[in-house]
């Protein structure tokens, strides 16, 4: 046994700079379920509905640093073309951004942001279709990349549609 007392080691990455995003909050924005053909769906669901998705990423500032990042889900699902249920969900976080070139606040924000957001918004929504009598509704990941890119690109393509001058 020593009569020393050990001396505090210094945390490794202690000098560091702060992360480039943080995620301050999580919540529910906006949050609708139906399904306005119970009970009578679950007697005809012999065969898997066929369920579309629809997912946008919305950010808005706040103030200087901090932004709120909104996933927006919906999704309809259908048994041969009979409504089996709706869920629409606005998952929300604020985050605070400090990138070191600004040219990445957009990707952070974008890409991300919802990338760490998603795990949590694929819970609720697996939760929310088994709680409403259906199986759970397992998201795949999704590629917050291509989703902005896609952005991107649609964004240029209208760009440079009001920037042709018409005759």
């Amino acid at each position: 046994m020593s009569d020393t007392t050990p001396q505090p080691q210094p945390t490794e990455g202690a000098d560091q700079q702060p992360a480039p995003l943080v995620i301050s909050g999580q919540y529910i924005k906006d949050l609708s379920f139906e399904a306005p053909n119970a009970p009578a769906i679950f007697s005809q669901m012999t065969k898997a509905p066929d369920i579309p998705i629809q997912v946008d990423v919305q950010a808005r500032r706040l103030n200087d640093n901090y932004f709120e990042i909104v996933l927006h889900f919906n999704v309809q699902a259908t048994v041969d073309e009979t409504p089996a249920f709706i869920l629409e969900l606005a998952y929300g976080a604020v985050v605070q951004v400090t990138p070191e070139q600004p040219e990445h606040l957009q990707p952070l924000l974008l890409i991300e942001a919802p990338r760490m957001m998603f795990p949590f918004a694929r819970n609720l929504i697996a939760d929310i279709t088994r709680d409403g009598g259906f199986p759970p509704l397992m998201l795949q990941p999704i590629d917050f990349v291509q989703l902005y890119r896609s952005r991107m690109a649609q964004a240029a393509e209208q760009q440079q549609q009001s920037d042709t001058p018409t005759n």
